[in-house]
């Protein structure tokens, strides 16, 4: 059987669902593809968030002859092939146009994706490739020039993937419609968030429940836990995944390991997803943690991409081992706090002008401008006395920075404080 997210791909693209930061009504791409002006182009992005689809609704629309080939099952023989036919309909009686779309681009060596280059630069081929992997580093230059747009798909959201679900459960031609399948609303908002954002994971295990529904029932959030092989105690508490990661957060700030590492169990143990803990996790190593012990961001960062690259259930070891040692820290807020006070003086305050010897000098006609003075410190020690604010904020002898006695930011504090009484130093001499 068809499995239901293939069934259910979007036909049009006023059906096509997420990416709203490049896909809107009115957006450039949209009106490239109603007004047939679309050329190519690379989407990378994880699975399951249209890529495939979007490059299938482009052709559709286009009226253009369309080939989908994955780069892991086909050559350069196969390619040229392909080139060849796309010759004949492109400078033969048809004028026809043909669309390649290449599924995994990036599995593609140098020498097999330079091959398509001259077919792009005549006209013959239209290109869209899709990668999972970053394009810059894994599409060579001289593709992504010919190009012109790349286009990052993200995550769908839990409300994106919920409006598919409820797509697929009223279709009744390729959907669940037909079947006419009781449904419990959570029980839906539960799968599609548990899908982590991948449309594909969640239409095909809601065509797996309704396929083996016994007739009695309908969609219940028992039967999401057990299609998805994860538990919904989250949802069965009542608990709020965004209150836990606030008690989460606070319990680390209040070095009470103990609460931390409850708050993060709770959070695994109810279904939250990897990425979403690891993402807060790297806000708290510098918003808590900060310049008490700067490593944190490194050693949290790397519990992270470890969880990421386990998965759970041993995710659970790397995200305790970060949550554990952020919560046993030392604790400053001084770097973001310096930040805010800096947001807040650029909105409240008339700031003078970059002061003139801090300007770049790297061209002709700088120092007519009067720019230049500056005083290079390694060429003194290290260090030597000059004015870095605008005017208006060294005049107020404005401080954003304040370091605490906490752990390693003592020894910062105390740099600091023995450059202030060098600057004391050298004011008195010159007076």
């Amino acid at each position: 059987m068809i499995p239901l997210s293939t069934r259910m791909r979007p036909l049009c693209l006023d059906d096509f669902v997420g990416q709203r930061h490049f896909m809107y009504k009115g957006s450039l791409l949209y009106n490239s593809i109603k007004n047939h002006s679309f050329e190519s182009a690379v989407f990378h992005g994880p699975s399951g968030t249209g890529k495939t689809t979007l490059a299938r609704i482009i052709a559709r629309e286009m009226d253009a002859d369309f080939t989908e080939i994955n780069a892991s099952e086909t050559g350069i023989k196969e390619l040229r092939a392909l080139i060849e036919d796309a010759k004949l309909k492109f400078f033969g009686l048809e004028k026809k146009q043909t669309y390649v779309y290449i599924d995994e681009f990036h599995r593609w060596n140098k020498l097999q994706q330079d091959s398509l280059l001259k077919a792009i630069e005549d006209g013959v081929l239209r290109f869209i490739g899709s990668t999972t992997e970053n394009p810059y580093f894994s599409i060579n230059n001289a593709v992504l020039s010919r190009v012109g747009q790349i286009y990052e798909f993200y995550p769908l959201s839990t409300e994106d993937i919920e409006e598919l679900l409820l797509r697929a459960l009223g279709d009744s031609e390729r959907g669940l419609g037909a079947l006419n399948i009781d449904y419990d609303e959570q029980a839906i908002h539960i799968l599609a968030d548990m899908s982590s954002g991948d449309a594909r994971i969640a239409l095909d295990r809601l065509g797996f429940i309704a396929e083996n529904l016994d007739g009695s029932g309908g969609i219940t959030k028992e039967l999401v836990a057990e299609a998805m092989q994860r538990q919904t105690t989250f949802y069965d508490r009542g608990d709020d995944r965004y209150n836990l990661l606030s008690a989460l957060q606070k319990s680390v700030r209040g070095s009470d390991p103990d609460a931390a590492v409850h708050y993060l169990a709770r959070l695994i143990e109810g279904g939250a997803d990897v990425v979403m803990i690891g993402r807060r996790l790297l806000v708290m190593a510098s918003e808590d943690v900060g310049m008490a012990y700067p490593q944190a961001v490194s050693v949290v960062t790397s519990c992270v991409q470890a969880a990421q690259m386990t998965g759970l259930p041993e995710a659970r070891i790397n995200l305790a081992q970060a949550v554990v040692f952020m919560a046993a820290c030392p604790k400053s807020n001084s770097a973001v706090s310096a930040y805010d006070a800096a947001v807040q003086d650029l909105r409240t305050k008339n700031i003078d002008d970059v002061p003139n010897h801090l300007k770049d000098t790297h061209y002709s006609g700088a120092k007519d401008r009067g720019y230049g003075g500056y005083l290079y410190p390694h060429d003194y020690g290290g260090w030597v006395e000059q004015q870095y604010l605008p005017d208006s904020l060294y005049n107020e002898r404005v401080r954003y920075y304040e370091p605490t006695d906490h752990g390693r930011e003592a020894a910062f504090k105390k740099y600091m404080e023995a450059l202030e009484q060098m600057k004391i130093s050298h004011g008195s001499n010159k007076s």
